[in-house]
Parts: structure tokens; sequence; C-alpha cells
């Protein structure tokens, strides 16, 4: 074993040592809150594993952190706990927060689409407890819909669309042809990217709709040799939530152009075959575990757990409030495996992270791309800046 690593746990231990001496045993309990039948997660789906759906549920990711964390909980002297509850009925997410509220739990991993999300986020504002939302990236959880419990540990539509807004400006590829579905999903993508265009000075030369559809009278909406005819463009930026349209697009445009957005380049925060700062440890130990590579949910879900082990280490298990105010706070040391240190915005509580821009089988590049900077912390450029934000908590 390496010197550096033989220090590393040796001073570990001997601070954990000393936060084991000065209380009892406790235990740390997790909740993870999510749908029976959540449509983001149909075997159909999960079949295609386009870039832009997860490819599993994300508990994975917590288990994973959960059995990582038991060295440190042993020396520490406190148990952690990752306690389920699963529902068919999305009305009823928020009796199962209370449920296990009841029980002991103040750490929540809520698994679900943003509408829900918000409902359960707005239910239960000014009870001590913290919730971690690990798959929804909707803007709006962010902006008008934050709550002061809520974090965010998955990366929004903005931060994405920056990512990918900052990668085609160091490529020179400014013009960009978007095609964008008629769902709710693939609207909020679609404004996501027009904001990043905007801000990083691309043009979007045109945006047309496309229908995925078996009806002979919307054919040539999902055609995409007529979407991608006319004009000129150096690339192309897909908007499709679910998916199934954009992966068809890459090699059939009609102008030999690459594709980015939902399918072809993406930006993600976790991807299998990122290489460096540990990743492939990390990614090795999930697919022992899940029998699937590890994805952008799972390693949001892998974090969340993460970062509250490490505010108990840290603030030598302290009271819940101490340990909210360490999560929230500009002292949190964070490794994500991805080569910086994490920590989450104190205006919206969204994880900053750099954000990897992969294709199906390999990373490209990083976000921030070198050369974007900001005053304070370059991880700033992806997403919503303190000026940008609208959260009133």
């Amino acid at each position: 074993m390496q010197l550096k690593t033989l220090l590393g746990i040796a001073i570990v231990l001997f601070a954990l040592s000393a936060v084991q001496s000065a209380g009892a045993e406790t235990t740390i309990r997790f909740g993870y809150i999510g749908l029976d039948r959540d449509a983001r997660y149909d075997d159909k789906k999960l079949f295609f594993r386009t870039l832009s759906r997860p490819l599993g549920q994300p508990i994975a990711g917590a288990e994973v952190a959960m059995r990582e964390s038991r060295f440190v909980g042993q020396a520490l002297g406190v148990s952690f706990e990752l306690m389920r509850a699963m529902t068919r009925d999305p009305q009823a997410l928020p009796a199962q927060v209370e449920k296990l509220y009841a029980e002991g739990v103040r750490f929540f991993l809520i698994d679900a689409p943003a509408a829900q999300v918000a409902e359960v986020a707005a239910a239960t504002r000014g009870r001590d407890l913290v919730m971690f939302n690990v798959s929804a990236g909707d803007d709006a959880l962010r902006q008008e819909q934050c709550q002061p419990h809520l974090f965010h540990t998955v990366p929004n539509h903005a931060m994405q669309a920056d990512a990918l807004a900052q990668y085609l400006v160091s490529r020179k590829w400014r013009n960009v042809l978007v095609l964008q579905g008629p769902s709710d999903e693939d609207k909020l993508i679609g404004a996501a990217f027009e904001a990043s265009a905007r801000r990083f000075g691309l043009k979007i030369v045109n945006t047309r709709p496309f229908v995925l559809s078996n009806d002979p009278r919307q054919r040539d909406q999902g055609n995409i040799a007529l979407l991608t005819t006319g004009g000129d463009y150096d690339v192309v930026f897909v908007a499709d939530g679910d998916g199934e349209f954009a992966r068809s697009v890459p090699y059939a445009t009609v102008r030999p152009r690459p594709v980015v957005g939902s399918e072809g380049l993406s930006a993600l925060a976790w991807h299998w075959a990122w290489e460096r700062h540990g990743a492939p440890q990390l990614s090795g130990r999930f697919e022992k575990h899940a029998e699937r590579r590890m994805a952008s949910v799972d390693w949001a879900a892998w974090i969340a757990v993460k970062a509250v082990v490490e505010a108990v280490v840290r603030t030598e298990n302290a009271s819940f409030d101490q340990l909210v105010d360490y999560l929230a706070g500009e002292d949190i040391i964070l490794d994500g495996f991805k080569g910086n240190r994490l920590s989450f915005r104190a205006w919206d509580r969204q994880l900053r992270q750099p954000l990897l821009i992969a294709t199906h089988n390999a990373v490209i590049e990083r976000a921030p791309i070198q050369g974007f900077l900001h005053q304070t912390n370059n991880m700033d450029t992806l997403g919503f800046d303190q000026r940008d934000s609208r959260c009133e908590m």
C-alpha cells in the first residue's frame, strides 16, 4: 500500500478515535423514497440504454455508499442504516416520509419526478429533516420551487446545457440546429439550451419540432432527413427527455454533423468510462453490487449518502442542526471522484460539480471547459449563479 494512503488512513483513524470517545453509539438513518412503477425506469426504456435515461433505480448507488461507510462507522462508533419506502401512488409519498420520520429518519433520498419532489418538499418544509433530490433535473426545483431543506445532487437541465454550450464554443461549433420533442420535459430541455446559447454566444439557426408516432399523418414530423435538411449548421442539439427519438439521430442527419444533447454527446453527472481520480474503482464496486453500469442518478444517490457521512465525521457526530449547517456550508469537503472538491450552493442547495461530456462509450471532456472562468468558483459557470437565482428560501 502506498505511503500516502497509509498516512491518510492513520489521520482518519486518529480523528475518529477522538470522536468515538466523545459520545455513545448512535444510528444515522437514511430513507429512500420512490415510486414502485416509475415510468422513468420502464423496462422497455432501460433496454435501449440511451444516454439521456437512467439504467436503473438509483437506490443501488445509495447501497454502495452504505457499504463503503461501514469502516468509518465502526471507527466512529456510529451505525448507518438505509430504509426503503416505495409506493405506487404519487400522492402517498408525503405519508411515506412521515412514516420513516416517526422511525427516526432525518436524511431522505427522494427518487421521483419533479412534480412529486416539489410536493413532498413543500409538505415537509420547517421539519428537522433533509431531503436529497437524486433524479429530477427540472430547473424549477432550484428556482421558484426551491426549499431550504431540499438539496440536489443530480445536475439540473441548466447545468447540462451550459456544459454542452461551453464545449461547442470551445470547438467553434457555434451554429446549432435544435430538434425538440412535444413533451413538457422536452420543452424544458430545449428552453435550458436556448438560455445557454444566449449566455455563451451560440446561434440557434432553427428550432424544429419532432413527433415520434405510428400515425401516418405525423410520419414526416419524425423523419430525421426532413428535419435536418435546408440551411447550414455546425451541430444538431436534440431535446428529447424520453430518448427514444434521439437515439436514431446520430449518423442519420442530411449534413454530416455531430449530434449533442439527449444522444450523441451528452453532459452527465457520471459515466462508467471516466478513468481518472479513482473513478474506475467506484464504477467497479457499483457494477459488482448492481450487476449493471453506474449512471448519473446512481452517482447522485451515492454522493448524497457520502455527504451525510462526511458531515458526521467532520462535525464529530454533532447535533442535527450542526450537521445541516456543515452540509450547506463552504467548509464541506466532498470527493466525488471527478477531480474537484464539491459543495452545495448556498442560494439553491444545488451540488456544484464538474460534468462529464461523453458518448455512449467514452468521456470526451470534462466541464467547466478550460478558459470558462468565475470570480469565485469555476463550477458556478454551470447552472444558476447567485445573480441568476430566483430561489427565495
